[in-house]
């Protein structure tokens, strides 16, 4: 299908992109990478009349060292973060989801804070970032502000980005040394995550001493398995030792009914991936 007419903004910088924003108002829709937004434009289930793209905006783009964390540009492709030396170092579970989502052509064309802010609870890169304790910095007419991703996703595609406001990078709390794995459950390669668990681990003398634990598609926001987290801290890094956390990790949890497979279908994968997740990050 062809999208319905609109018109076209290429702004070279924040300002300037929040002063398109202001003009064209409820009418504007930003694009980043595009892979969210331009299918949408085609089956013309959202008709903007104007179209604000970030491609140009290069100070949104790159990765950089900021001491006890990282700092990813909303503009920077999954590409760039997936073969990223300190992404992989000082939060590799970001890496390991990007690894899997999608394809190569969406990966080299999508962006990391376009496909978070696009906020689908399925999307392969939400649990790492709110398991990891990463912050959204967000621009608007009145400066800047910092959310924590446990507040900044809302519900099904909606954060807490404001309509007159721009994700401009997030902050990434470094987890050097630590263990990392992305267990994701597809019927088809390149599939949206029927169930996925993102596992960061730190084990010392073969216990597990801490856990951060995220949940993909078991809710309408990314959830993070507290319960599992707790039930880990002090066990042993073995299959049995892990089995008993691992049960708990639809705790809590509201996942959704689908073709794919029903609530407690979901539940019951969810504790299955838990527990190979957490024993691959924990080297077991």
């Amino acid at each position: 299908m062809i999208p319905a007419q609109f018109d076209y903004v290429a702004p070279t910088s924040v300002e300037d992109a929040l002063a398109a924003l202001a003009e064209h108002g409820d009418d504007a829709k930003i694009i980043a990478g595009g892979q969210s937004l331009l299918p949408v434009l085609r089956m013309r289930l959202n008709a903007p009349e104007t179209v604000i793209d970030l491609g140009r905006i290069d100070s949104l783009r790159g990765i950089r060292d900021d001491g006890d964390a990282l700092v990813i540009g909303a503009m920077t492709t999954h590409h760039d973060v997936r073969t990223s030396d300190l992404v992989r170092e000082h939060a590799g579970v970001i890496a390991k989801a990007t690894d899997l989502l999608a394809d190569s052509q969406i990966r080299h064309r999508g962006t990391f804070g376009g496909a978070l802010a696009h906020a689908d609870p399925a999307g392969d890169l939400g649990a790492g970032a709110l398991s990891l304790g990463a912050e959204f910095v967000i621009a608007g007419s009145g400066g800047t502000r910092t959310v924590p991703a446990s507040e900044f996703f809302v519900d099904f595609f909606e954060t807490a980005i404001g309509d007159d406001e721009i994700l401009t990078e997030v902050r990434v709390p470094k987890h050097t040394g630590w263990g990392s794995h992305y267990e994701k459950f597809v019927r088809i390669v390149h599939q949206w995550p029927i169930v996925a668990v993102a596992a960061t681990v730190r084990v010392e003398g073969g216990t597990i001493a801490e856990a951060r634990i995220g949940l993909t598609n078991m809710g309408s926001t990314p959830v993070r398995a507290t319960g599992v987290e707790e039930s880990l801290a002090g066990a042993e890094a073995t299959e049995d030792g892990v089995r008993a956390a691992a049960d708990r990790a639809a705790e809590g949890t509201d996942p959704p009914s689908d073709l794919n497979g029903d609530a407690d279908y979901r539940r019951h994968i969810a504790t299955v991936l838990t527990r190979r997740a957490v024993l691959a990050a924990a080297g077991a």
